[in-house]
């Protein structure tokens, strides 16, 4: 889940030199995104909207975001029978987003997996790493121009610098990484170096066809459900009433499912007909991409409030499993440090003193 499985399946892809890496078609693409892909928004939702406290602890991703997505796709649709402009707009936003939404995921994993080997990345090891994503993500929204743009001819100067800029992103991670290993005496958890060398080969995968963004994006999804999955097993745990973990993440997973179905291919369908009357439009155009992007960005945004590793009741949920109780966030009591908002994690020496 952490990008094994899609280092297994798009290596040899890359190696073949085929350029067609899709391979199948729109249904069970559809299928696939509301079973894998779906979910891990609604996981997501399930931690911000779990309780009323939750709620208005992060009204912005709650409540108010979510208000300013559907009045700004109001308005797109009343537009859309006239331009299609603000569509455009939503779906290049979204686009960008996810570079950061990529690049943000990847190093917040590498930290976790670090730290639940009792690591820490220093100060010029995070720095050396994190300039690495930040080229891979300037390359992802260049590459969406590029790809995107009517006139690619006027960003492909850009685009061949940034795609050469990536061999210098994996020398400079790959110096951050040797420099722990000397550091440490060991090498980094071999789960953070496959979440990292993973993301180069994604990028590979869509600089050789761009159509191949819905592997990457059920790559991602699964990378993204671990984490909301174990803090779900970890919250059932001291709940006797619930019965058996296994039993109450059966339970979780079909809810994700049903959930996802509902708006993967009930509502659009549905939303196509009714929306698309009142507004006017054209049934199975503006609608479903703008439901779609609405889901993302907002998705995107909550991802960037719920797993601050700097919140002590993030890191209590998220790694309940491997600490003593009432150790992680207890700060001076245990002679634990807290993370910077870094993700930088607690060496676990510190905390079991």
């Amino acid at each position: 889940m952490v990008g094994g499985l899609s280092l297994i399946v798009f290596v040899p892809l890359l190696l073949s030199g085929r350029s067609d890496l899709l391979m199948i078609g729109a249904g069970a693409q559809a299928w696939l995104a509301t079973t894998i892909n779906m979910p891990h928004f609604m996981a997501s939702y399930r931690i911000v909207y779990r309780s009323r406290d939750m709620i208005m602890r992060h009204k912005w991703a709650s409540i108010y975001v979510p208000a300013i997505l559907l009045a700004y796709c109001a308005l797109a649709l009343w537009r859309s029978p006239v331009s299609y402009e603000l569509v455009t707009l939503l779906v290049a936003v979204a686009s960008g987003y996810l570079a950061w939404h990529y690049t943000g995921q990847v190093w917040g994993m590498m930290a976790s997996y670090a730290y639940l080997e009792g690591q820490k990345f220093e100060k010029g090891e995070r720095l050396l790493i994190r300039t690495s994503l930040r080229i891979l993500l300037v390359w992802h929204v260049t590459w969406f121009l590029y790809t995107q743009l009517s006139n690619r001819e006027a960003v492909r100067p850009l685009y061949a610098l940034i795609s050469m800029g990536t061999i210098a992103a994996l020398v400079l991670g790959a110096i951050g990484l040797e420099k722990m290993r000397r550091r440490t005496g060991r090498m980094p958890p071999a789960r953070a170096l496959v979440a990292w060398i993973a993301l180069f080969v994604w990028y590979a995968v869509l600089a050789r066809d761009p159509r191949a963004i819905f592997w990457v994006q059920i790559a991602h999804a699964l990378q993204y459900l671990a984490f909301p999955i174990r803090v779900e097993i970890n919250r059932a745990r001291p709940r006797p009433a619930y019965g058996k973990v296994a039993y109450h993440i059966a339970l979780y997973g079909a809810g994700l499912l049903i959930v996802s179905y509902f708006l993967g291919q009930a509502l659009p369908g549905r939303a196509m007909d009714v929306i698309g009357n009142i507004f006017g439009e054209e049934p199975g155009r503006a609608v479903p991409i703008l439901i779609l992007m609405v889901i993302n960005i907002h998705h995107y945004f909550t991802d960037g409030v719920i797993w601050k590793i700097s919140n002590p009741e993030v890191r209590k949920e998220l790694f309940a499993h491997v600490q003593p109780a009432g150790a992680i966030g207890a700060g001076k009591d245990t002679g634990a440090s807290v993370p910077a908002p870094d993700y930088s994690p607690i060496p676990r020496r510190k905390v079991r003193q």
